[in-house]
């Protein structure tokens, strides 16, 4: 809602943003292969996750109580941030009602293909915010901060508050498509879908990329020595496997 709500009390809403996304990649040969790994395993290691998540957290106006990281072998990496809204500082040993609701996490998972060649970047963002803000401002950050192939975001409002009349209030903002929170030139290079139930606050939002241009897909290989063959045969693989993901099915 464009006017701030004036509110009996805390504002109970908890708003949570669950935000996937894939990059696909081509490496040819097995050495190619775990070389990938091991430099997106490099590439978003946990402490380049945590700047990630600073960011956003900065981004919806929250302040950071707790940060805990992990990396994992053979790969992977989790960080999970613990935030407050910025008026919610805790005083002492007290500490206010709400904040473990209130958390930003990321985990990682990179694998690949031992057949097509074909590797896959995932990884997982949830954030989960009480009272006035809002994950959703963090989206086109998010699509930016990885290179994202396919996407797929669930948005969800939980509980209710109240008005000063006591009139209860299950969303204080006005949503009819996670898409409207994104970037209209970030949306042209997307085919995006929705399937969205406003009744129970709950929408979903899947991405997939329009075009690919090959050069960016291959890892440790020269595009000028494939074969016009080779170059579609790869350039298939690669749209198989966003295909796949995007519809949740093999195909």
């Amino acid at each position: 809602m464009s006017e701030k709500l004036k509110l009996y009390g805390f504002n109970n809403l908890t708003k949570s943003l669950s935000f996937n996304i894939f990059d696909i990649c081509y490496a040819e040969t097995q050495k190619d292969q775990k070389e990938y790994i091991e430099y997106i395993d490099d590439m978003y290691n946990s402490d380049r996750l945590i700047t990630i998540l600073t960011n956003l957290t900065q981004m919806i106006g929250a302040q950071i109580l707790n940060i805990s990281q992990q990396d994992y072998e053979p790969q992977g990496a989790s960080v999970t941030v613990l935030i407050a809204e910025k008026t919610m500082v805790p005083m002492g040993k007290t500490h206010v009602a709400h904040l473990d609701k209130s958390h930003v996490t990321v985990h990682t998972y990179p694998e690949y293909h031992p057949e097509t060649c074909v590797a896959t970047f995932r990884v997982d963002i949830d954030v989960s915010t009480c009272g006035e803000i809002t994950p959703l401002s963090t989206l086109d950050y998010l699509i930016g901060a990885f290179d994202s192939d396919v996407i797929t975001m669930d948005y969800r409002v939980r509980g209710f508050t109240r008005s000063l009349k006591g009139k209860k209030l299950f969303m204080d903002h006005e949503i009819h498509s996670i898409q409207e929170y994104i970037d209209k030139e970030t949306l042209k290079e997307y085919n995006a879908v929705d399937i969205n139930v406003p009744e129970a606050n709950l929408f979903h939002t899947k991405m997939v990329r329009e075009k690919i241009c090959l050069d960016d897909y291959l890892f440790n290989t020269n595009i000028e020595e494939l074969s016009k063959e080779k170059k579609q045969d790869i350039e298939n693989r690669l749209k198989k496997e966003m295909t796949e993901i995007f519809i949740g099915k093999t195909v």
